[in-house]
């Protein structure tokens, strides 16, 4: 048997390599290894060789088998390649350059958001990810959103069926819901059950509302959030941090300014309005950019931090609307188009 399993491999050899074309690829398949080919023939005798030689017997013909399976796909690569060059022909000369010489270019997304990164590097923040599937807990209960706040309602929120089961997210409570994030929020917490203060993070992402798609909304988009959990933190810190931010963004002479707001999981909460008339295209003398706040003592709670020991600030914003601000860009829907004239002016 073996001798005959040594011939019929050096038959395979020979033969597949005369070959020019598939109809002859396939013929040849068929001969060794088709139902009625020749090494079927020899492993189909596996049933009369006796029980205390089928282990030896078996080893050679799947030894056999691999070689003639690996001598089959290089001759199939061999045609197809021959196919692709026929099929060419004169019409193309594939030693020539790729007539695309021009260098490609970050998205204007991707160039805000490590920008950002960037600046904020520069003040000791660390970029921290977390998943965009997530549970209630981190995305709402862990912030101090009720199951009755309407951010949770189903008009709001993407969420899965009752039977989506996600294993590297684990749920707190066997009832949660699997939702897409809708804030990168839900990284703070994650964050911070995770480790002891002090922290100060990044977190930049890419989530999910059930919004209208127009000139200045998007279902998806991106927000990056802060987060800076100290000893002895105020709102002088939190404001001194924005000015810095967006003075380095956009340019001397960008100001910015609280007015007072609601989240769940900030006490006392603010929006963020900056001004940035040098900017081309730019012609209101305040534009909402985020939101942001004190941390709330009971988000330090669920978290098991000691509110009486350590307070923090968190803000976060939309990295669309900083792109649209900082390159006069008009309609959000720009970013997601594909359009190679509107990604190459960022080159």
């Amino acid at each position: 048997m073996q001798d005959t399993l040594t011939a019929l491999v050096t038959k395979a050899q020979t033969d597949l390599a005369a070959l020019q074309a598939r109809p002859e690829f396939e013929a040849a398949k068929a001969r060794f290894v088709g139902p009625n080919g020749e090494l079927t023939a020899l492993m189909k005798q596996m049933g009369s060789v006796p029980k205390e030689e089928k282990p030896a017997m078996g080893k050679l013909i799947n030894e056999a088998k691999g070689k003639i399976q690996a001598l089959l796909d290089a001759a199939l690569q061999r045609i197809e390649a021959g196919e692709l060059t026929r099929q060419l022909g004169a019409a193309v000369d594939p030693t020539l350059p790729s007539p695309d010489v021009g260098p490609g270019t970050y998205h204007p997304l991707t160039l805000v958001r490590e920008e950002m990164c960037r600046i904020l590097r520069k003040v000791g923040f660390t970029v921290a990810d977390g998943p965009e599937v997530e549970t209630e807990f981190y995305c709402f209960d862990a912030l101090n959103t009720p199951s009755d706040h309407p951010a949770r309602d189903a008009q709001d929120t993407f969420y899965f069926p009752e039977t989506a089961r996600f294993g590297n997210v684990s749920k707190k409570t066997p009832n949660e819901k699997y939702l897409l994030r809708t804030h990168t929020s839900s990284v703070q917490i994650r964050t911070m059950l995770q480790g002891k203060p002090p922290i100060r993070i990044v977190s930049p992402g890419r989530v999910y509302r059930r919004d209208t798609t127009d000139a200045s909304h998007s279902a998806n988009f991106h927000q990056l959030e802060c987060l800076y959990v100290d000893r002895n933190v105020t709102v002088r810190d939190l404001k001194a941090l924005l000015d810095y931010i967006f003075e380095s963004l956009l340019g001397a002479g960008t100001k910015t300014r609280f007015r007072p707001h609601y989240f769940g999981y900030t006490e006392p909460s603010f929006e963020v309005d900056l001004s940035a008339k040098h900017l081309p295209k730019v012609n209101k003398e305040w534009i909402e950019i985020g939101g942001c706040g004190m941390v709330d003592p009971l988000v330090f709670e669920t978290v098991g931090y000691d509110s009486t020991v350590w307070s923090g600030y968190a803000f976060g914003m939309g990295l669309e609307r900083l792109a649209m601000t900082l390159y006069g860009i008009d309609d959000i829907r720009y970013f997601y188009q594909n359009d190679l004239r509107f990604l190459k002016q960022f080159a």
